[in-house]
């Protein structure tokens, strides 16, 4: 089977958290497959930004708003008049939160609460789709992957607030998109990497950044174990989710997106395959920062992905490290980044799943 997103030629789509990582490469893919797009974020988070290097704001309508303002997001609701709504506005980092914890989840929960209640009251949405994150589960650091049928109760305020969002959703399925039928899912998917990402606190950003300044790279906590997978992974199954349940709500539920056990890595190995990557001698060393409590092993049992879609994961983890360093050696060469990231899709796009 192949990835077919022809689907979205012409359909309205409205993609929250449009300004960040994830949201500027998920509306690349949307605009390459013909979609008319509309994202509603904040600001690019970072400076540099992939939104930004890109020029996303020319080929696509970006409203600029907080994810906590309902009357703003109604009003864009209400002018676009979406079928589809992929809603990935987040405050996306553990140790931000620990030192916000009130903007964290006012961001992760109301934010989903004012979408939900957008797509309660637009009555051209047929799809919708809350992103939400693997830590949403309540971790007992064992050694099988989590179902989507275990405990949602995440540990810091971050993940915590994901689970909370993940519940406001369930409870607007069972109160109201049911009954409208709406066709409602969220996806809760691993750590992602590539192109782009120059967030703070994540290993793969910190790994480019120290490599292009050519210096050590320091690992916090080289021994946790993440689901790593390259950001196109997650972003192609959230289409694919998207679209089949707009087509059959059926196929509406709550599902894992992540990589294969044999890519379930700890962070040094990760590194390790980053600095071969690389090469130019790259290195890197141990150096904890006594920082707040971060999960030590986490794994998705994605069986139920798998069942019902067919899917399966297109790029091993090593893949992955390698394709981000081909986007960070254009971008530090002076590239054309769209073009790379066009390329980068098409070759993603055209293997079996």
């Amino acid at each position: 089977m192949k990835w077919d997103f022809k689907f979205y030629r012409g359909k309205k789509v409205l993609v929250t958290g449009h300004t960040g990582f994830k949201g500027t490469w998920l509306c690349k893919m949307l605009l390459n497959a013909g979609a008319e797009v509309t994202g509603y974020a904040l600001n690019p988070p970072t400076i540099p930004n992939l939104f930004t290097i890109c020029q996303l704001e020319k080929k696509m309508k970006s409203v600029i708003g907080d994810i906590r303002d309902l009357e703003q997001l109604m009003r864009v609701f209400q002018e676009t008049r979406p079928e589809i709504v992929l809603h990935l506005a987040a405050q996306p980092i553990v140790r931000e939160s620990y030192k916000n914890p009130v903007d964290t989840y006012e961001t992760n929960v109301m934010g989903t609460v004012n979408v939900c209640e957008c797509v309660r009251k637009t009555s051209s949405v047929k799809s919708f789709l809350n992103v939400t994150t693997d830590k949403v589960y309540q971790n007992n650091e064992w050694e099988w992957g989590y179902r989507e049928c275990d405990p949602l109760d995440g540990y810091d305020p971050y993940s915590n607030s994901k689970s909370c969002s993940e519940l406001v959703t369930h409870s607007y399925i069972n109160s109201f998109f049911r009954e409208q039928g709406i066709a409602a899912s969220t996806a809760r998917a691993g750590n992602v990497i590539g192109g782009g990402d120059f967030a703070n606190d994540r290993i793969i950003p910190d790994c480019v950044r120290a490599a292009m300044d050519k210096r050590e790279i320091i690992v916090r906590n080289p021994h946790s174990t993440r689901p790593y997978q390259h950001v196109l992974e997650p972003l192609a199954a959230y289409l694919m989710i998207a679209k089949s349940q707009y087509e059959d709500g059926k196929y509406a539920g709550f599902y894992n997106v992540g990589p294969d056990d044999c890519d379930c890595v700890t962070t040094g190995t990760l590194v390790e395959m980053f600095c071969e990557s690389w090469g130019d001698c790259c290195t890197w060393k141990i150096q904890s920062d006594c920082g707040p409590h971060e999960a030590n092993f986490l794994k998705l049992d994605c069986s139920k992905l798998k069942k019902v879609f067919g899917w399966k994961p297109v790029w091993r983890v090593e893949r992955a490290i390698k394709e981000t360093i081909s986007w960070t050696k254009v971008y530090e060469t002076g590239g054309d980044i769209s073009a790379h990231m066009d390329q980068q899709i098409k070759e993603f796009m055209k293997e079996e799943i």
